[in-house]
């Protein structure tokens, strides 16, 4: 069978390491799938959801807030600052966190904290598509 090696790591641990079939994640100008064998690239991510076709035939969903990508022919690499498993992902958490960005978004003082908030607002928005794409997959 045809895999490719998958590395998803936040900044604070590994959070997916395995054999895989296909990934694919949100990268900056659209959807990136990767096969193995897959020429070599280096991109930066959007927010959003990692499906990674397990070599099993299962599937494993990770939420990432953006990072970077690296593919080389026999490996995928995923470097994110915030990575939560999908089975790991809490609703009530990332609507309340929505909710906070929203009420900083009407309460911003200066563009800096504007930024910061819409910033917020856009990942705690993919963390919750992800979510929903994670639990109508189950």
């Amino acid at each position: 069978m045809n895999t490719i090696h998958v590395d998803v790591v936040s900044a604070e641990e590994s959070i997916f390491s395995g054999e895989a079939r296909f990934v694919a994640l949100p990268g900056e100008a659209g959807e990136l799938g990767i096969y193995p064998r897959h020429t070599p690239l280096i991109t930066r991510i959007k927010a959003g959801s990692v499906r990674i076709e397990m070599a099993d035939g299962g599937e494993e969903f990770v939420f990432v807030a953006g990072g970077i990508l690296e593919v080389q022919p026999t490996g995928v690499t995923v470097l994110s600052d915030t990575a939560i498993r999908g089975k790991d992902l809490d609703d009530e958490k990332a609507n309340q966190a929505k909710q906070a960005a929203e009420d900083a978004i009407k309460n911003a003082k200066t563009d800096l904290d504007l930024a910061k908030a819409t910033s917020e607002l856009a990942v705690m928005a993919a963390q919750i598509a992800a979510l929903r794409k994670y639990r109508g997959k189950k």
